[in-house]
Order: structure tokens, then sequence, then C-alpha cells
């Protein structure tokens, strides 16, 4: 998943867990369980970063630490 960091919360208005990606502004994917949203990010990503690239758009480096304490 290129190395960004992924926050997986459950949402209890989408009745799913849901994973973000916060340095990826919009990037997020759902799941029923922990596990399917952690795979699901995975495609949502490769599709930003796609797009990006094709938009020309910036495609930040991933920091490699933790943005957000909880």
């Amino acid at each position: 998943m290129d190395r960004y960091e992924v926050i997986i919360y459950w949402s209890d208005v989408d009745a799913s867990f849901v994973a973000d990606v916060p340095e990826l502004p919009g990037c997020m994917a759902h799941g029923a369980s922990r596990s399917d949203a952690l795979a699901n990010i995975g495609d949502a990503i490769a599709l930003w970063l796609d797009t990006a690239r094709e938009f020309g758009r910036p495609i930040p480096e991933p920091k490699g630490a933790r943005l957000i304490f909880a």
C-alpha cells in the first residue's frame, strides 16, 4: 500500500469499518470487518495514485511515520 498511513475505524452511519488514508485526501474504503476494509483500501490507494498521475496532480511521499495519535 505504498507505505501510506491507514486509519481504520467503525462508522455507525455506514454500519461498516472505514479505512482512511490521511495523506491522500478523499482516499477511503470500507468493509464488513477490519481486514475487509484494509484489503479494500489497497485498491483505493492504487486508484487514487493512478488518477493523480493521469491528471498530472502531485503525489505526496509517504511520511513513513504515524500522523495521528489517538
